[in-house]
């Protein structure tokens, strides 16, 4: 199946840290996703683009940090939601 833009803007980039790096090894992926997307929509998107088959997808809504912009005021970061994808054994993502 071609790949849509959609499917694109689903999955914002990949969340390489060395927890995350870590996890590879086990098949298990780490991505930030669209705020409203499911774990379906997670899911095609993943077995679309990378051309894997998909055997779970776990979702973790993170809250937006406060940080200080200068002596008198602060803002907030967004909220951003993170997908933890686990890939069936023998498969694996090229992430590069």
């Amino acid at each position: 199946m071609p790949v849509s833009p959609e499917q694109y803007q689903i999955l914002k980039r990949p969340m390489i840290t060395e927890k995350s790096s870590e996890q590879m090894a086990d098949g298990v992926y780490v991505f930030e996703v669209e705020l409203n997307a499911n774990k379906l929509q997670i899911a095609q998107a993943v077995r679309d683009v990378f051309d894997v088959k998909v055997a779970k997808v776990r979702t973790i809504r993170m809250k937006g940090r406060k940080n200080r912009r200068n002596r008198y005021g602060y803002y907030n970061e967004s909220d951003w939601k993170k997908a933890l994808i686990t890939v069936e054994k023998g498969e694996s993502i090229e992430l590069t």
